[in-house]
């Protein structure tokens, strides 16, 4: 029996199993083989679906064999973080509160994927209600980088992240909220990318800040990234704020981009998020990419954007305020963990609620969700939440101008490479600033990329490019281009220069 590479990319095997050199079958056996393999050292997952992603994929082989038509990544397997809804598979939020929760339905991104006809592997580990930078928030366990064991692989969605980057699945689905595909993908040596907001569904994500919240694709190169992204998006009468528009072809923009012909893109470099507080050896790959930008033909041009050093003040008013009221709904009554007084305190609704989330909610949960609460509270709404909203407005306007001169915004996506597991634990703020480059553009709803683009210390560093609202496209082709003269430079992906991990025994 031929046993596929797990090595493969999303694009070549596909292509393997449209040719009928692998099947489905042996795609998703082989990956679950490796999971069994090395995840007990890594916990990527925490639920896998062995049954589910083998029935799906002895379906797409029995329609290959019958001849029908089937779209680009039939049989391809995925993995998806567990903050998205699955019908029929626990979604836990990584929450003690969710703990054995199996949704009744299926996220609007899973039922694409779902008519895709993509296996699904499992849910991945994350920050518990998607609340940190680290993946060491989670209620079941931390997850480790496979560069380093004991360092973390950026949060929240270190768990999808670490998943691709093990080869333990070709693709995963991740969200991202302030930095949680994008810091992730930089830690790990991935791509990963934060959509323009509205241009992927959230219906069945599990809301942490909905005006923030964006689900996005997570790969090992950029043209897989784009082949995610094209099943992912598209309009969704389910969700209030989904773009009317068609899909872009976003991997026709990746394989121009492949070409490495960036003449007439200019590409600005904000000064405000290049400075203090980067890791020497993350700024030398950065500015050692901009070059390689340079000779492909792109016109490079620094520019600055001054409300950008207060987007972190905004962003952590305006996320925990949202933070605030969307997990309201976790009272102990109507779904999900439920614990009743025990202190001699009649059982009330209110009793019941404080037990359950004193119970069901870990620190950094009930860190946002007090400090949310505070910003919203009576006397101090108009001076934090509020005002917050205003330098979101900045931002935005700050994005506009910038456009009017550039096609796209770069910037290393991590001012650090993967930082010690525990290192940061008691030092908040530290661990908050790990996302000073990455929140400004999810408060103005524009699209971003995260990409390897070299190592310092053993360490993968990220390099990040912005667009334009819906612009997305221009993404893929900048990624791609870089990729390429990247991928020339080193002789291969950056991964295989990664450590390979000691099978468990």
């Amino acid at each position: 029996m031929v046993v596929s590479n797990t090595r493969f990319t999303a694009a070549e095997l596909a292509t393997q199993l449209k040719i009928g050199t692998v099947s489905a079958v042996e795609a998703v056996q082989c990956h679950l083989d490796r999971i069994d393999d090395v995840d007990g050292d890594l916990h990527a997952f925490l639920h896998v679906s062995a049954e589910e992603a083998l029935a799906t994929a002895r379906e797409v082989d029995k329609d290959r064999a019958a001849g029908v038509d089937l779209p680009p990544l039939a049989g391809v397997p995925i993995a998806v973080k567990d903050l998205i809804c699955t019908k029929g598979i626990p979604t836990t939020a990584a929450s003690r509160i969710l703990e054995g929760w199996i949704p009744p339905y299926d996220a609007s991104i899973v039922r694409n994927i779902k008519a895709a006809r993509m296996p699904i592997l499992g849910k991945t580990n994350l920050d518990e209600f998607a609340m940190g930078s680290s993946t060491e928030h989670s209620a079941f366990g931390d997850t480790h980088n496979p560069w380093d064991l004991d360092r973390i692989p950026g949060g929240s969605g270190g768990g999808s992240a670490v998943a691709v980057a093990s080869y333990e699945a070709p693709l995963a689905i991740g969200t991202d909220t302030g930095g949680s595909i994008r810091g992730p993908a930089a830690f790990t040596g991935t791509v990963g990318v934060k959509p323009t907001y509205g241009s992927v569904s959230r219906y069945g994500c599990i809301a942490m800040a909905s005006s923030l919240d964006q689900a996005g694709p997570v790969a090992r190169n950029v043209l897989d990234t784009a082949l995610l992204h094209e099943v992912l998006a598209g309009y969704d009468p389910r969700d209030s704020t989904s773009i009317n528009e068609p899909v872009p072809a976003y991997a026709d923009a990746a394989v121009h981009g492949a070409t490495q012909d960036l003449k007439g893109v200019k590409v600005g470099v904000v000064l405000e998020m290049v400075g203090n507080g980067f890791q020497p050896g993350v700024l030398a790959r950065f500015y050692e990419s901009l070059t390689k930008l340079q000779n492909m033909g792109a016109e490079v041009v620094n520019l600055s954007c001054p409300s950008f050093p207060f987007a972190f003040d905004a962003y952590y008013l305006i996320m925990p305020a949202e933070v605030s009221s969307n997990l309201a709904r976790y009272d102990g009554m109507r779904y999900g963990l439920r614990v009743e007084p025990t202190d001699g305190r009649p059982v009330t609704a209110e009793s019941v609620t404080m037990a359950t989330r004193g119970q069901g909610f870990g620190e950094e949960v009930k860190r946002r969700i007090i400090l949310g609460t505070y910003a919203l509270s009576a006397g101090y709404y108009d001076a934090f939440y509020g005002s917050a909203q205003q330098v979101r407005t900045l931002i935005q306007r700050d994005f506009a101008a910038a456009f009017d001169q550039v096609d796209v915004l770069v910037s290393p996506t991590t001012p650090t490479t993967a930082f010690k597991l525990g290192e940061k634990l008691d030092d908040v703020l530290a661990m908050y600033l790990g996302d000073v480059a990455t929140i400004p553009a999810n408060l103005a709803g524009v699209p971003a990329l995260s990409m390897p683009n070299g190592i310092d210390a053993g360490l993968p560093t990220g390099f990040q490019i912005i667009a334009p609202a819906k612009e997305d496209a221009r993404l893929y082709r900048v990624g791609a281009a870089l990729e390429a003269a990247l991928e020339h430079q080193w002789g291969g992906p950056l991964l295989d220069q990664a450590p390979e991990l000691t099978v468990a025994e």
